[in-house]
This record gives C-alpha cells, structure tokens and sequence, in this order.
C-alpha cells in the first residue's frame, strides 16, 4: 500500500468516526419517539436549510449527474433547471403550509399520519398505503446510496465492491440506529458544506490545470459541435428533442411527495423561519447544480485520451488524480458525504414508518415510545439490509435507481400533498385514489418502456404522467364522493387563517 493510499484511508476513516461520534453524542437527546423521527421540531433554519438540500442531492450530484454531463455535455443541464425549479417551488409554495398543517393535524409525525389525521380516515388504508410506498421506494432509493460508496471505496482502496457495500452500509446504520433524526440532520449539516466545498474547488482547478477556459471551450467544439449547447442535441445536427426537455424538467415535480425533504419542513421549530431556510437552500442548490455540470463537462475533456467505462465515475477521478492525497481523500469523502446524507434521511423515514404507521397501526396500538424507538431502531437495519442486497450488483446504476424512485415517491405522494393543504374540498377517498393511481402508473409506464423500445412517447419520464393521473384522480374522486367534514373543513381555515397571520 502506498503512502498516497494509506493518506485516503485515514481520512476516510477519522471522516466515518466522526459521523458515528455525532450518533453517540445525540443518543441521549432522544427522549421520546418524537425526538428521534423529527428532532422534537426544534430544528434551525440553518440546519433545515443544509439538512433538506443535502438529503436531497444524494449521491447522485457527484456521481449521476455529472456523469449525464460527461456523456451529453450541457443538454444535461435541464436535468439541473427542472431541479432548481422544483426545489424553489417546494419551498415557497408547500415548507410552511405543511409544517403548520402538521401540527394542527394532530401533530402528525409521519407523511402517512399526516394523511389520516388531515382526512379523519378511520379505515387506515390512508396510513398502510402510504406507508407501503415509502417503504418500497426508499428501499430502491437507499440502495441507490450505498452503491455510490462502494463504487467509492473500490476505486479509492481496491476494497471488492461488495466489501465496500457493507462497510458503508455499517457505518450509515450505526449513526442512525443511535442518534436518530437529529444526528441525521446535524451530519447532513457537515456533509452538506463538504459537498459544496468540493464541487466549487473541483472543476475551478481542473479549468486551471487544462489551460483556461479558452482552451476548454475549443476542446469541447471538438468533440462535439453541440457539446456546449443548452438547446442543440450532442451527437445529432438537430435541437434537442422537446420530450427530452420535458422529461428533463420533469424531475422538479418530484419534490412535492419526498418524504425525506417534507420531513425537514416539518421539523423545523419556528415556521417563520422557513422564508431564511429557503433563500439559504436556493443558493446551495442553484451552486452545487451547476457545478456539478461542470464537473461532468470539463470531465470529458480531462479524460479525452482515455474515455472513461463507466462515467459515473468522473467527479471520483478528477479529484483523485488532480490533488494531493490528503485534499484528494477529502474531496472523495464528499462523494461518500452526499451518499450518507440522502441514505439515512430515507432510512430514518422508512423506519418511523414501519414503526409508527404499521407496528403501532396493526401489532400494537397500546405501544409505548419505548417500544416504538426499538422497533424503529431495528427497522433501520432491516431495511439498509434489503438495500444491500439491491445494490449487489456492481453495475448497477446510480441514476437508473434514483430515477425510479423519485418518480414513484413523487407521483404517489406529491399530488396528494398538494391538494391536500391547498383544497379544502378534497377527501379521504381522492387521496386514496390520488395515491395508488400515481404509483400505478409509474410501475405501468416503466414496464411500456422497456417493452416498447421504439415507441417515443413511452421514453417519457414516468413522474410526467403519473403525476397528471393522480391529480386528475384526486379533483375526480374527491368530487364525486362525499364532502369534508365541519371539523376538517375547520381546521383547514386555521391553517389558512395561521399562515396569512
């Protein structure tokens, strides 16, 4: 082993104590069930800001996204502007609306509790179902994660991919097994700020090292005339196809139904807050997002004499080999740090729902915080062990799992967030209709794509569609089907009341 290896190893190492140092330094913090799946709502606009973007970007902003720049150069940015835009929406339009309407509806924990309790559903079906998404989908997501950090270690240590997989995999759980939601957040905090960090730095000296900007440009003409064009198709002589675009774009509509995001919304311990939360997430965002295509970009052009197999791995070999091993092994911690952030937010949420939307639902309604703190606790190992098993496979894709996930968390659950705090006539049996309908047609729409190859419209993003459908169900259903209660009606109007206040 070479002193450089062994230098990336340390790093790595005192990084990964760290996050679990976090886990033990919070374990006491968590004195009931509340504490530990929403920091007890005594979250700061900072740590709202930080935690929310950082659990949202994954993995897939140092990994998937510049590798969709590496192969299509900036027509990937649409991916990014669809993202920004949905990011901003998610937070001016639903933050404060929802943290309200949470606590005012039964200071609802979970997305799944929110549903019932908004609903007054006494049949809970509006809790399983919910809960049966989240559980599916951020099993995928999560798997997502973890084959981000081992395709790291396999590259940086020559640690075999599944190795790799499991020791990641430990690691995450540990921290999150012990300190809940409030060492989830206060990591995602740290691994927010490297992340950003990296991607400024990363690509500021690779265009130093290649010869300017200048140079750069000229590099890219060559490889592609429309290397560098937002709106002419790399590869073609034509634009950039309007269902690319489209489907490109899309990926904003996703946020409304992210539980993992939602859930820092909810957390948050003054809803006046939030405006401060937002401006700082939008920076964060609208920075590491377009670095980001840089990275994926200028990639393509440091690695020109000797293209890469795989090009998610561009951002990991660009760091390696352009700085010395100990900023080398930093910039690499913050591709294991973006995988982290997003992997224990979604085991965190799938765990307080196994724990507070099915065991306390159907096993044992009589349980006691304590009861329900084990359950979660043994839910979060459960479910890092189905992902592992997901993410076996060293060719799996990152983008590919992340893609499928987002489009099934957001078709099943953003619609129905929506109208839920924003159309007082919508119902129980709408948001059940609104729910199965959207993850319906994300599963139809994947199974269409792959079967029917060469039909165009089917290479449509599912989320598109899925989306349109589960609006469509909700407005229908719930209007055909009987009006609200006075109570819901009710609360409704104070929410509304509490917001223009």
């Amino acid at each position: 082993m070479s002193n450089s290896e062994l230098i990336k190893i340390i790093i790595l190492a005192v990084y990964l104590l760290g996050m679990l140092a976090v886990g033990f330094i919070t374990f006491k913090q968590n004195e009931d069930f509340q504490d530990y799946v929403l920091g007890g709502r005594k979250l700061g606009k900072w740590t709202t800001a930080l935690s929310a973007q950082a659990s949202d970007m994954s993995g897939w902003l140092l990994v998937g996204l510049p590798g969709a720049a590496y192969l299509l150069g900036i027509e990937a940015g649409w991916i990014a502007i669809g993202l920004g835009i949905g990011t901003y929406a998610n937070w001016k339009i639903l933050a404060k609306r929802l943290r309200i309407y949470t606590e005012k509806a039964g200071n609802a924990l979970t997305l799944p509790e929110f549903f019932e309790t908004r609903f007054e559903d006494h049949s809970g079906f509006l809790r399983l179902i919910p809960a049966i998404v989240i559980i599916v989908f951020f099993t995928v997501y999560t798997a997502a994660q973890f084959s981000t950090g081992a395709k790291l270690f396999e590259m940086m240590l020559g640690i075999p991919y599944q190795k790799s997989l499991v020791i990641g995999a430990i690691v995450i759980i540990g921290y999150t097994f012990l300190g809940g939601f409030l060492a989830v957040s206060l990591t995602d905090v740290i691994q927010g700020m490297l992340m950003f960090f990296a991607l400024l730095i990363v690509p500021v000296f690779a265009i130093i090292e290649m010869g300017g900007i200048d140079v750069i440009k000229e590099g890219a003409l060559n490889i592609d005339p429309n290397f560098l064009s937002l709106t002419k198709a790399t590869g073609s002589v034509g634009a950039v196809p309007i269902l690319s675009i489209i489907t490109n774009l899309a990926w904003g509509l996703g946020y409304f139904g992210q539980p993992h995001i939602l859930a820092r919304f909810m957390a948050i311990s003054n809803p006046d807050e939030l405006k401060d939360s937002r401006r700082i997430a939008i920076v964060w965002v609208a920075i590491t997002l377009v670095a980001s295509i840089i990275c994926g970009v200028i990639g393509r052009l440091y690695f020109v004499n000797s293209p890469l197999s795989d090009s998610e791995q561009v951002f990991m070999l660009m760091a390696n080999n352009m700085f010395p091993a100990v900023l080398a092994g930093i910039f690499l911690a913050a591709i294991l740090a973006a995988s982290m952030s997003t992997a224990d937010s979604q085991l965190l949420v799938t765990a307080a729902s196994i724990s507070e939307d099915i065991y306390n639902q159907y096993i044992n309604k009589k349980a006691t915080d304590d009861q329900k703190l084990k359950v979660g606790r043994f839910a979060v190992i459960l479910i890092a062990g189905l992902a592992v098993g997901i993410a076996f496979d060293p060719n799996s894709s990152v983008f590919g799992l992340v893609s499928n996930a987002w489009a099934g968390l957001g078709a099943a659950f953003g619609p129905v967030v929506l109208l839920s705090v924003f159309w007082k006539r919508m119902n129980s049996l709408g948001a059940m209709a609104g729910m199965v309908g959207g993850a319906a047609v994300v599963l139809i729409w994947n199974f269409l794509e792959k079967t029917f190859v060469s039909v165009e419209l089917f290479q449509l993003y599912e989320l598109l569609p899925a989306f349109i459908v589960a609006f469509i169900l909700i407005v229908i259903v719930s209007s055909i089907t009987k009006e609200p209660s006075k109570d819901m009606l009710k609360t409704f109007d104070e929410v509304a009341f509490t917001i223009k206040s």
